[in-house]
């Protein structure tokens, strides 16, 4: 699959400290010692609908860490996925009487061209779930022939996963069973599936159903289940110890959970990926942003508007990556103030001394991606430049290329 253009990214002067990122699994901030080619698997979106702004924070967070590896020297090979087989796209294409595939298309396209005006380093491998069949039938070959999966009897003999495959399963989350189980019924799983031997078993392959499109396997016809698929497309693509597996807190579980379950039940390593690491959710009007509760801000809605999208990365970038936060009119309008005055200064022929600013902002940034002390910083300096002024003639010229480089922003 076609992934999108990339904007250039400056290099600048030294190098900033080490990344250390917030890891999931081990509930804490740890380095992340990646090697000379860094590896980063993150869960794309499934296309039935446009990009809204949780979309759009969550793939923020990993370009940020896609940029500081870049500034720190790193090769780095990025996989992303895209889910277009599962329910939601079908059942959004009955609705709208469209080809299930020709609703894909048009969504994905949307999902790049959004990505292009916000400026995110687009993915090494960009892959389609359709695209990738072969290597998730072989994998799931795998798990049933160690018998860490089974295939239901009955009119539709789907192939499930056993829970209990790994040892270490729960890991991830360090959810208890109770919660699992609530999350499971509430995120794509069927725990009351008749037939399975547990009722957090996951499903794999599902049969085929009237009207569903299939795929041949030795199971039978049918298509794959939600979490094997980025498990084969990461082993498939990476082919060596991944550094990170990211995306949204909505698929710690049971997305990610299963996902890393999984690989390891293949691989036999200890642990899927070195970190997991996972964004907050965005809010509007108390309510995290979504499709059922139909309070979603597209991004496309707000570039039609005339919305600079420089103002909507630097709102989104405003609050922690990890943390759960609000979008508001707000928000916007003071990131474009910000926007602004960051123009302003740097246009400036001469500011203060840069060298302190840029430091403080790799800094803050290594420390788990800490944008709001990055962006005060650069608010400091900024106002001094317009205020004070200053004797540096190269200095609002580095700023510039930092806040490009590191932040995505382009001043």
């Amino acid at each position: 699959m076609r992934s999108w253009s990339s904007p250039p990214v400056p290099v600048l002067p030294g190098r900033g400290p080490e990344l250390r990122l917030y890891d999931t699994a081990d509930r804490q901030i740890r380095p992340v010692t990646a090697g000379r080619t860094a590896n980063m698997y993150v869960c794309g979106i499934t296309p039935y609908d446009a990009t809204h702004l949780g979309h759009a924070a969550t793939y923020l967070a990993f370009d940020l860490i896609h940029r500081l590896w870049l500034d720190l020297g790193h090769d780095v090979h990025y996989v992303q996925n895209v889910t277009d087989v599962d329910d939601p796209l079908f059942e959004r294409a009955d609705r709208d009487g469209v080809d299930w595939r020709e609703l894909g298309d048009r969504e994905v396209e949307l999902f790049r061209a959004d990505m292009t005006a916000l400026r995110v380093l687009p993915p090494r491998e960009y892959v389609g779930a359709t695209e990738a069949i072969a290597e998730i039938v072989e994998f799931i070959e795998k798990m049933v022939a160690s018998g860490a999966a089974y295939v239901v009897e009955g009119e539709y003999p789907d192939v499930y996963y056993r829970a209990d495959a790994t040892l270490q399963f729960g890991y991830e989350s360090g959810y208890d069973r109770d919660t699992m189980l609530q999350l499971f019924a509430q995120r794509g799983g069927d725990p009351q599936r008749a037939g399975k031997t547990d009722e957090l078993d996951a499903l794999l392959w599902r049969a085929n159903r009237a009207g569903e499109p299939s795929w041949p396997s030795p199971f039978g016809p049918g298509r794959p289940g939600w979490h094997v698929e980025c498990a084969a497309i990461a082993l498939s693509r990476v082919r060596s110890e991944l550094d990170i597996q990211g995306g949204g807190s909505d698929l710690i579980f049971p997305h990610h959970e299963f996902t890393a379950a999984h690989a390891e039940c293949v691989t036999g390593a200890r642990r899927f990926a070195r970190f997991y690491v996972h964004a907050g959710m965005i809010g509007w009007d108390g309510h995290k942003m979504s499709k059922s509760r139909g309070n979603l801000v597209l991004v496309s809605t707000l570039r039609a508007q005339g919305v600079d999208p420089a103002a909507v990365r630097l709102g989104l970038l405003a609050g922690h990556y990890r943390a759960d936060r609000s979008w508001s009119q707000q928000l916007l309008d003071d990131a474009h103030i910000r926007l602004h005055r960051w123009r302003s200064a740097t246009a400036l022929p001469t500011g203060p001394d840069a060298a302190d600013v840029l430091a403080r902002v790799r800094q803050y940034l290594a420390d788990d991606l800490d944008t709001p002390k990055a962006i005060a910083a650069l608010d400091g300096w900024s106002t001094d430049a317009l205020e004070y002024g200053g004797h540096d003639e190269a200095a609002p010229k580095l700023v510039a290329t930092a806040v490009d480089a590191l932040l995505g922003v382009s001043v």
